[in-house]
């Protein structure tokens, strides 16, 4: 059972009647929360490719407003005009392959595009992963939509940034190992000098940075919580091998730059001018156990429980963004979550298969669970969490694990520049798309299953960017999962405020249907925040998203938050002549959204795939007439009531 406040529920049913028009005419998103800004959608453009990656990561050049999209499907930028940022229409691709490059090499058929960037004056910049990707890969350079030739920089380059003035490009290459461990390149990041004539480009101007300085033979100490696990090729680069760049961030002054280290849940700084690592700041981990840190983790209980468990989560950011506030540099952290996961060794397992295969859980540890251990591993309790071997473990004669580290926050962070946590979101995500979604809650992004990823990582936060409206500075996080966009105005570090959560999802179309284009977006991944300086709309500040599973870049613009329009009501979606949704029975023994404590109670559905859940099949008419929904809408401002309240305490806390 789901235990519905009466706003939830006015919220819901609301949502559930949204339309479902075709691309062309793009879904209207549910926007809810107290504002001060409001997101709608202007325009979209579809690739008609679905869960292929056909948009991935989003760039802007404001000189000609086009979107720059990374097409990995296909391995090329596919190059939108936005002029009518209504119509977002495709004019060019970007090729990548047989671009030739200055160490004499060729782009090879089967690479894969990951990241692209454009510098003011329209230079265009593209990561490409070789095949195999454990080769040294490639950046692609090309200005008025022609290559302008290619250097070799580490393997798999998985994402790129120029700095501020443009003179410096960044590539974080994550060098991961091949599926058996043959080969395990080392991380690194490229630094290329980009600041003279770009037909003068050699090899000479790429520098690399490396983690060879915490190796064993390397002299510095690596900071205990940083993780460096699993098989090494070479002893002598273990630290090297192990550390893989994800995601780059460049402070205001060009000066700096920081890193993710997604899989050792740590950011490196990078000094640029020096092209050296000179620091590695480990990001410890979340007590799910402490008041305001709840999660729902597991897909068997048939329940939203949102609730308290003796389980730590490794933050494992994937997206990062840094803004300036009172002078100082702060980081933005969208807390996803990642394993490894490969032929060669494997982390991840799930709790109740932790115990049998691996170690038991340490008595003393866990011993405070009604139960103890053995409850606690049960379905409906912790059994169905993914959580690594790596971590946690007691070592001795009778080796047992002490700790549980699951993979994620759930949530966005934010960080000082020497690595201390300023805020964290804790259970926001998951209780405010609980409240909204309960239907759909922790539901995959390529299909609408209830519950679907409470024992993975969630709604699984990928991608954050920020961006300055009149005073105010805002962060969007991108959700990878049930989908959508998270607004939290990050002006002051150490107290944000949610602003709104929006997505244009539309629930009622099945994603695996042969009508799954008016579905919407799905799997948010990569975000752009244009300004209104830059933008195509007069004065009108917009967010791109491109969606990996639906294959959309959409459009929304941005209103409020500078005087120059109110903001809409929130909580209100497009209405629509959809047939009234009904509601599953009442149950006994589960848990509310708001609960605080584990429930113990059995109640899963047993059956079922491998990491899948559904919504119960019999579902109890609501009895939901004309009055029920008039009712519903008056008292759809106490959903957006609520989420400002939640907003309040999560602050407060």
């Amino acid at each position: 059972m789901r235990r519905l406040s009466v706003a939830a529920l006015a919220a819901t049913t609301l949502a559930v009647l949204a339309a479902a028009p075709v691309l062309a005419q793009p879904v209207q998103p549910d926007v809810h929360g107290p504002g001060p800004l409001s997101l709608s959608v202007l325009g979209s453009y579809a690739s008609g490719v679905f869960d292929a990656s056909a948009a991935e990561i989003v760039a802007h050049d404001p000189r000609l407003q086009q979107l720059f999209v990374v097409n990995a499907a296909e391995a090329r930028i596919d190059v939108l005009d936005i002029a009518d940022p209504t119509a977002p229409d495709l004019v060019s691709s970007l090729e990548t392959v047989g671009v030739p490059t200055s160490d004499g090499s060729t782009v090879v058929d089967g690479a894969v595009v990951n990241s692209v960037d454009v510098r003011a004056d329209g230079l265009v910049a593209v990561a490409v992963e070789a095949d195999p990707k454990t080769d040294p890969g490639w950046v692609v350079f090309y200005s008025d939509g022609e290559p302008r030739g290619a250097l070799r920089v580490g393997s798999l380059p998985d994402m790129l940034a120029f700095t501020p003035d443009g003179a410096a490009l960044l590539v974080a290459n994550e060098g991961e190992p091949a599926e058996d461990y043959a080969v395990d390149p080392e991380g690194s990041v490229s630094i290329i000098d980009v600041s003279g004539d770009l037909a003068d480009l050699t090899q000479d101007d790429v520098r690399t940075a490396d983690f060879r300085a915490w190796d064993p033979d390397g002299g510095r100490e690596l900071p205990a919580d940083v993780r460096v696990y699993g098989p090494t090729t070479d002893p002598q680069r273990r630290v090297s091998e192990n550390l893989e760049p994800e995601y780059l961030a460049v402070d205001a002054t060009g000066t700096t730059a920081y890193a993710v280290l997604q899989e050792a849940n740590a950011i490196a700084v990078v000094d640029i001018a020096g092209a050296e690592i000179t620091d590695i700041l480990p990001l410890g981990v979340k007590d799910h156990s402490l008041p305001g840190a709840e999660l729902d983790v597991s897909n068997r209980d048939d329940a939203i429980n949102i609730a308290s468990w003796l389980v730590k989560g490794m933050y494992q950011p994937d997206g990062m963004a840094a803004y300036e506030a009172a002078g100082a540099t702060y980081l933005v952290t969208a807390n996803e979550g990642d394993s490894r996961d490969w032929a060669g060794y494997g982390e991840e397992y799930r709790i109740a298969d932790l115990v049998t295969d691996v170690a038991p859980l340490c008595e003393d540890a866990f011993a405070d669970f009604p139960g103890g251990p053995a409850e606690l591993v049960a379905e409906e309790n912790l059994g169905r969490l993914n959580v690594t071997a790596a971590n946690g473990l007691r070592e001795g004669d009778e080796p047992c694990y002490e700790e549980l580290h699951s993979f994620g926050g759930r949530s966005f962070s934010i960080w000082s520049t020497e690595g201390e946590q300023v805020f964290d979101s804790g259970a926001d995500f998951e209780r405010i798309t609980a409240e909204l979604y309960p239907e759909m809650f922790n539901s995959n992004h390529t299909e609408n299953t209830f519950d679907n990823r409470s024992d993975d990582k969630g709604p699984e936060p990928e991608g954050v960017t920020t961006g300055r409206i009149a005073d105010r500075t805002y962060a969007f996080i991108g959700l990878e999962r049930i989908g959508g966009v998270m607004v939290y105005d990050v002006t002051e570090p150490a107290a944000p405020e949610f602003v709104q959560y929006v997505n244009n999802r539309d629930f009622t179309v099945d994603p695996e249907s042969a009508d799954w284009q008016r579905a919407g977006d799905l799997g948010a991944e990569g975000l752009t925040f244009i300004a209104a300086e830059d933008s195509p709309l007069p004065d009108t500040p917009l967010l791109a998203v491109a969606n990996e599973v639906s294959g959309t870049t959409t459009l929304f613009r941005i209103d409020g938050g500078d005087g120059s329009d109110e903001p809409g009501e929130p909580g209100e979606p497009t209405e629509s002549s959809s047939p009234e949704p009904t509601w599953p029975p009442a149950e006994s023994g589960s848990a509310s959204p708001d609960s605080t404590a584990p429930t113990g109670a059995d109640g899963g559905s047993g059956g079922g795939s491998d990491g899948e859940a559904s919504a119960p099949e019999d579902l109890a008419d609501t009895g939901i007439d004309g009055m029920g929904l008039l009712f519903s809408g008056l008292v759809l401002l106490g959903a957006g009531t609520g989420l400002w309240l939640l907003g309040r305490r999560r602050n407060a806390a």
